[in-house]
């Protein structure tokens, strides 16, 4: 079947999925077998098209972060239904990940390489206790925050920089200078959310930022220190990385002629 079908015309297929970081280890298929986000995907999605599907994503997540729209894209022979590489997918894949939209997008369309934006949200709770009903899917400070000052902090980091004092020393990104479209803290003293837009991402950039901001908000490091944080582009002078329980990829941009559409932020998120 799989000799027979690799002589037929060719589709590709742009999806749209979500998934509880808390549950795999990480995107990226693994050798040792663990299991990984892009494992369980491409089992299922190979189940439907009755030959071995490879996908390739719009951007990796580490162990523990989650996506409520993330996005990949794959060729096939098999000629399907969007219906078919939802609810059948859907029906193959493991508790914590779901495809919510399938189309089928122009032969050139390139999940990674044509996304020219990404967003993110963290959700932190700020409370003596932490929830046992969000463990894995809030992070969670016992200090008291300052919702205002983190928002000035934030507001420093729109623009153009070199993000270097927000990079992981195994990050393999050609270049640490990034721009990000929007910094925002919003929410309550107990739940804050920090929404970041950028046209790309250092790994471990946003739970970095997040946990340079938990300093200014407790009180440990003041805006002006967070302004030269920025500026010293060394992560040796910054925090510590903040857990990933809370981050979420939420979107992706793509050009409008691919129509890929970017939905909604979840109503409980």
């Amino acid at each position: 079947m799989t000799e027979v079908m690799q002589d037929l015309p060719r589709q590709r297929w742009a999806l749209t999925l979500s998934y509880d970081g808390s549950r795999f280890f990480g995107w990226q298929k693994q050798a040792d077998g663990l299991p990984t986000v892009q494992e369980a995907l491409e089992t299922a999605l190979s189940r439907i098209a009755c030959e071995p599907i490879t996908v390739t994503v719009a951007g990796r997540t580490d162990t523990g972060v989650h996506a409520s729209a993330q996005v990949v894209h794959f060729d096939t022979a098999a000629n399907r239904q969007p219906q078919a590489w939802i609810r059948g997918v859907n029906a193959h894949l493991p508790e914590g990940v779901a495809v919510w939209q399938a189309q089928q997008t122009a032969p050139h369309f390139h999940a990674r390489f044509d996304a020219y934006g990404r967003h993110y949200r963290y959700l932190l709770q700020s409370s003596p206790v932490r929830s046992p009903l969000l463990a894995g899917r809030a992070g969670w400070t016992h200090y008291p925050l300052n919702l205002d000052t983190m928002r000035q902090a934030a507001a420093l980091l729109e623009g153009e920089h070199d993000f270097s004092s927000f990079r992981a020393a195994q990050c393999q990104a050609k270049s640490p200078v990034k721009t990000l479209y929007r910094a925002e803290i919003s929410g309550s003293s107990e739940w804050i959310k920090l929404d970041l837009h950028g046209n790309a991402f250092l790994h471990h950039m946003v739970r970095n930022i997040m946990g340079a901001l938990v300093y200014v908000g407790s009180g440990r490091l003041s805006v002006a220190e967070f302004e030269a944080l920025i500026a010293a582009r060394s992560r040796l002078q910054a925090p510590p990385t903040f857990m990933p329980d809370g981050l979420y990829l939420t979107g992706v941009d793509y050009p409008p002629e691919f129509g890929i559409v970017r939905p909604p932020l979840p109503e409980w998120l």
